[in-house]
């Protein structure tokens, strides 16, 4: 017990210490964001300090929690059912050739529609309601989540599922501890980007919907011509994503993928 509870904190640890080299990264947009505030000026471009310091501002009223945590709601609960449908149909689909032959044309029509048209279908069928951001956010995110569980099963070793076959696994066993190992290498590089997206999708569905949220607060913003508001708002949208990219879903990646570790030469980093 107190082993693996040593092996999860020095894990845990690595990954905190990881997060330098994208502190880094975003030194270096905050660098360039700074060059573009010098050559354009405060109305095109607000300086990055100025920006934080209204996104500060934003966070000092309890009325802003209540806004971003909307929105934050809303793309969680269409994440959520994107990720399983498109787990769950993305693993038939791999292990079923028939399967992935029905659904390539499908999944090419989803991709193909724009967001803006499932918004403009979603707020004539739901209204200006959560469900309109719901199904957006799971049309749009869906079809990312399917090719990566596909994919993931698709590829998977065969010959690893035969060897367990022989030593009398059970299905459920192989899929549990020999395919899922597999899939989850693929498949959650695709649902972080389907987390981005369905933050991005719900923002854009809130503004053309009006259903309140940050979408709302950048229409106000808009309409006031109040450029460092908007990229506030912006910065609170892009804070939420990484904390539940890195704070929820590189975690349990890292759950699932431990085998990793055990593979990788001692010093030999990601």
């Amino acid at each position: 017990m107190t082993e693996a509870i040593l092996d999860r904190l020095g894990r845990l640890g690595r990954f905190f210490w990881s997060g330098w080299a994208g502190l880094a990264g975003l030194s270096l947009l905050a660098a360039l964001w700074q060059a573009g505030h010098e050559a354009y000026g405060d109305f095109i471009l607000p300086a990055p300090a100025a920006t934080l310091r209204a996104a500060w501002d934003l966070l000092a009223e309890p009325k802003h929690w209540d806004i971003a945590l909307a929105t934050i709601r809303r793309a969680m609960q269409g994440f959520a059912l994107a990720a399983a449908l498109g787990t769950a149909t993305g693993l038939a689909a791999g292990y079923s050739p028939a399967t992935m032959r029905i659904a390539r044309p499908l999944l090419t029509i989803l991709i193909g529609v724009p967001p803006i048209a499932w918004i403009v279908l979603a707020m004539i069928w739901f209204g200006s309601t959560d469900g309109t951001i719901a199904t957006t956010v799971v049309v749009a995110a869906a079809p990312v989540v399917f090719v990566g569980a596909a994919e993931g099963a698709a590829t998977r070793d065969r010959s690893l599922d035969d060897m367990a076959r022989v030593f009398g696994a059970s299905a459920l066993f192989r899929l549990r501890s020999i395919g899922l190992r597999h899939v989850a290498a693929h498949l959650f590089p695709a649902l972080a980007l389907a987390l981005g997206s369905a933050i991005k999708v719900a923002v854009m569905a809130e503004l053309l919907a009006n259903t309140g949220g940050i979408g709302g607060a950048l229409a106000s913003a808009r309409a006031n011509l109040d450029i460092a508001a908007a990229l506030a708002w912006v910065l609170l949208a892009v804070g939420a994503l990484i904390m539940l990219e890195y704070g929820v879903l590189h975690p349990i990646r890292a759950e699932f993928e431990r085998w990793r570790e055990a593979a990788r030469p001692w010093g030999v980093k990601r």
